[in-house]
């Protein structure tokens, strides 16, 4: 029977703990080493809702992209995630920031599904591997490519049109506009993100540089399935299971 921390050094060869950025919290965050699995479940997000998935489904640790304890906390009591987890015996392993920068990551995923050929890394301060990609696609105007994104990643994207065409793109999944001025730099003509604040807007908008904000969930929850295909060919006779997630925004209007 494989046990917790078989699937916690499994999880560090995916996407080892140790380039995680500086600031990141990944690994074993809730939990017991030695306890027996029979289950495995994935998400992105650690919510009430992929809490209760589950222990609907009986299991027994839970992979996860964001963290469940991120900052520091005094207290662990009832209704705190990290304690609720706790209390019914299910571990929970994060990779984080170590899951974005890995070749094969979160960044590659993106760029597979959005046909960015010839990638690089974009040179990182803060993290020991680079972490967003930069690439390039046949020339096509900002208007269909953001269509394109869009349909890609079944969403409504936020764009502000640049001065030029598309043709060198840069990625990074989540809020991830931290590697904007390096990519520019690389010769990005695009930047696509998950989120963008306004002043971050204003500035693409100044230098003349396409901006495509395609929602925090979307860019990241495609690299989990990658994640769960993962489990399933080493651990052959655990059951692996995506847990019941829904993304925390609705578009209205």
């Amino acid at each position: 029977m494989i046990k917790v921390k078989d699937i916690y050094e499994f999880i560090g060869e995916v996407s080892p703990y140790e380039i995680a950025c500086q600031w990141d919290n990944c690994g074993l965050l809730v939990g017991d080493t030695e306890k027996e699995v029979r289950r495995i479940g994935v998400c992105l997000d650690a919510t009430s809702e992929t809490f209760n998935s589950a222990v609907r489904h009986n299991v027994d640790v839970v992979i996860t992209h964001h963290p469940i304890i991120f900052t520091s906390q005094k207290s662990f009591t009832k209704g705190n995630l990290a304690y609720d987890f706790a209390v019914k015996g299910i571990s929970v392993i994060s990779a984080h920031t170590c899951l974005d920068c890995v070749n094969g990551g979160v960044n590659d995923v993106l760029c597979d599904i959005l046909n960015i050929k010839n990638t690089c890394g974009v040179p990182s301060e803060d993290c020991k591997e680079p972490m967003a990609r930069i690439g390039d696609v046949n020339e096509i105007s900002i208007e269909k490519f953001s269509e394109f994104v869009a349909e890609k990643f079944e969403t409504t994207c936020r764009v502000v049109k640049g001065d030029r065409p598309v043709k060198k793109v840069a990625v990074c999944g989540g809020a991830g506009f931290d590697f904007f001025q390096n990519a520019v730099e690389m010769g990005a003509d695009t930047y696509i993100t998950g989120d963008l604040k306004h002043h971050e807007m204003l500035l693409g908008k100044d230098l003349g540089i396409n901006l495509i904000a395609a929602g925090h969930y979307e860019t990241e929850k495609p690299v989990m399935f990658l994640i769960k295909d993962k489990l399933s060919e080493r651990f052959k006779n655990t059951e692996i299971i995506m847990l019941s997630e829904t993304n925390p925004i609705d578009f209205i209007g």
